[in-house]
Parts: structure tokens; C-alpha cells; sequence
């Protein structure tokens, strides 16, 4: 098994100078903290950074799909674990279940406390990861993201609170499986996914800007000139102010794609209202609909499927579903 440290909290310690926590451990020094994880498998180490969440670039994170893709592509490689910062965790999670077509398990890992505090999960957190890769029940499951004793699809997890230890959920539907006194139980199955997107890279910039009452055009028309496309993260079913409806329309004129989803953590986006900015109004302006995608997971796709060279129904039929 291949363990992939990309950085993030579970990496750091408290520093003086800096006033806060900042990456500071090396592979060793977190495996060492993590009593009887090699006795679960045989264990690959790679350094891949030492980055907090927030410095995972689209770069980066496309760097580190790559080098995941490779790993799994290895016969001898049964899975792969991937420590990585907390923030940015659930788009990397997301990234790779959706661009990387295996069996074998890849799960992300982190820590929500750093290693300077009494309550640091990092130790625990890795084992557990380390116990799910290496279940056979977890091949097919995609990419998985595994915190505080529960195992959570890259499909749907999202950071749902700011600083406590449980602050990963699956809204609706919650985790797939839990870490049980060592035993890993997978307690619900992921219904068919859309087809992987492998394109040689992603397409960027790709924009997410948030509807809000009272919002215009201004950063959707800031955005027109510049990026590839654009997700707006919309009101309620995928509704957006009149003034943001029309620069939309805009954009979409302009060839730049924009794809809705909703703010809203639970639900899908639709096409039940018709008045101007409604999401009916929206689908006739030429705007797409995410189903039940958070705009995060949004952007990742659409980056995937500008880079793949998708356009008009191919492009749409990415989102359908």
C-alpha cells in the first residue's frame, strides 16, 4: 500500500514565531505517532508536500492526481492513502473519484487538531485510513475520505463545520461506513456514477461566484472576460437575483459555460420557477443544471470536461443525472 503525505493540519505543530500551527512533520514522525499501523499493511511512503489545505492549487491538486493515477496503475500497489489538508480535502477527494478509473481503494485522510494539542486526531485518523484501504470491501467505492471513524464517499462528503473533530458529513445521506474498534463495516452501497473524465489537463479558471439577494451582474461579468467557464452557486432550487440572471445570459452568449448549483447544502437544483431568475428562465438563457452537486464539485467537472474538449450536448450530458 502506497501512503501518499501531501501536508494539512496532521502535519503541523504550534509555532511561536508564526503565532499559529504550521506544517512541520515529516511521514515518519506522524506514522511513528500512530502505534501498530504497519502491522495493517505493508506500507510505501511518499512525500508529496508539506502544503496547509488552502495551497492546494489546481496545479497541485492536478499533480497529485496524476502521481494517485500512477500508483494504482502499479501491480503491486493494492491501494493508496492520502493524507492532505482539511479544507481543500473534499476537492481533491472529488477530483480523484472522478478522473480516476480503478477498483482499488484511494482514501484521504487529515486531522481537524494539530499535533501541539491534546485532542490531535492525525494518528488516529491515518489508522483508520490505513484499516479502509486495506478492506476489500472498500474496492469500488472510488475515492473515500476517512475522519473521525467514519468512512465518507468523495461523491458527496463535504467540511461541514469549522473545528470539530466530527466535522465531515454526507448531507442526506450520510457516511458509507464506519471504523468500528478496528473493523472496517460499510453499511450502505453508492448508487451507478457518470463515466470517469481522464483530459491530458484541466481547463482553467474556472469561476464560482454566490448568489445573494440583492446581487447584480458585476462578478459575473468580471468573470465573462476571463475564464473558461463559470459555476454559480444559486438561491434555494437554482434561482439567482434578476440583474445576476441577465449578465448570465451574457456569458453564455459570449460561448463562456455556466453551470448552476445551489448554496444549499441538501437537494437538487431544478427547473421549477419561471419568473426572471428563475431556474426555468435560467435553462431558456442556456445556463446547465448540476443535479445534486455542490458548486465545488461543479467547478471540478466542469474543469474536467473543458479540458476534455466537451461542448453543447456532450458537455450537458456530463451534469445529467
Amino acid at each position: 500500500m502506497a501512503l501518499v503525505f501531501t501536508g494539512g493540519t496532521i502535519s503541523m505543530r504550534f509555532d511561536a514565531g508564526a503565532g499559529g500551527a504550521v506544517p512541520a512533520l515529516g511521514a515518519e514522525e506522524i506514522l511513528a505517532a500512530a502505534a501498530g499501523i504497519r502491522e495493517v499493511a505493508d506500507l510505501r511512503i511518499e512525500e508529496f508536500g508539506r502544503f496547509p489545505g488552502p495551497h492546494m492549487s489546481v496545479a497541485r491538486e492536478w499533480a497529485l492526481r496524476n502521481r494517485l493515477a500512477a500508483l494504482v496503475a502499479e501491480p503491486g500497489i493494492d491501494g493508496v492513502v492520502v493524507t492532505h489538508g482539511t479544507d481543500t480535502i473534499e476537492e481533491s477527494a472529488y477530483l480523484a473519484t472522478r478522473s480516476i478509473d480503478t477498483e482499488k481503494p484511494i482514501v484521504f485522510t487529515g486531522a481537524m487538531r494539530n499535533a501541539s494539542e491534546l485532542s490531535w486526531d492525525g494518528p488516529a485518523n491515518l489508522s483508520d485510513a490505513v484499516r479502509v484501504a486495506a478492506s476489500a470491501d472498500a474496492r469500488g467505492y472510488g475515492a473515500l475520505v476517512v475522519l473521525n471513524g467514519r468512512v465518507f464517499s468523495a461523491m458527496d462528503v463535504t467540511k461541514a463545520h469549522t473545528h470539530l473533530l466530527d466535522a465531515f458529513e454526507s448531507p442526506g445521506l450520510g457516511p458509507v461506513g464506519v471504523v468500528d474498534d478496528g473493523d472496517v463495516v460499510f453499511r450502505r452501497m453508492l448508487p451507478p456514477s457518470s463515466p470517469v473524465l481522464a483530459p491530458p489537463s484541466l481547463a482553467e479558471p474556472v469561476d464560482i461566484i454566490v448568489a445573494y439577494s440583492g446581487a447584480d451582474g458585476r462578478l459575473v461579468d468580471a468573470a465573462r472576460g476571463t475564464a473558461r467557464g463559470l459555476v454559480v452557486a444559486a438561491l434555494g432550487r437554482g434561482n439567482v437575483p434578476p440583474a445576476m440572471s441577465e449578465a448570465i445570459g451574457r456569458c453564455v452568449g459570449d460561448g463562456v459555460p455556466v453551470v448552476v448549483a445551489s448554496r444549499a447544502p441538501r437537494g437538487r437544483v431544478g427547473q421549477t420557477y419561471g419568473y426572471e431568475g428563475g431556474g426555468r428562465h435560467l435553462a431558456r438563457l442556456g445556463a446547465i443544471f448540476t443535479g445534486a452537486r455542490r458548486p465545488q464539485q461543479a467547478r471540478i467537472d466542469l474543469m474536467l470536461a473543458l479540458g476534455a474538449g466537451l461542448s453543447g450536448d456532450a458537455l450537458r450530458a456530463v451534469f445529467d443525472g
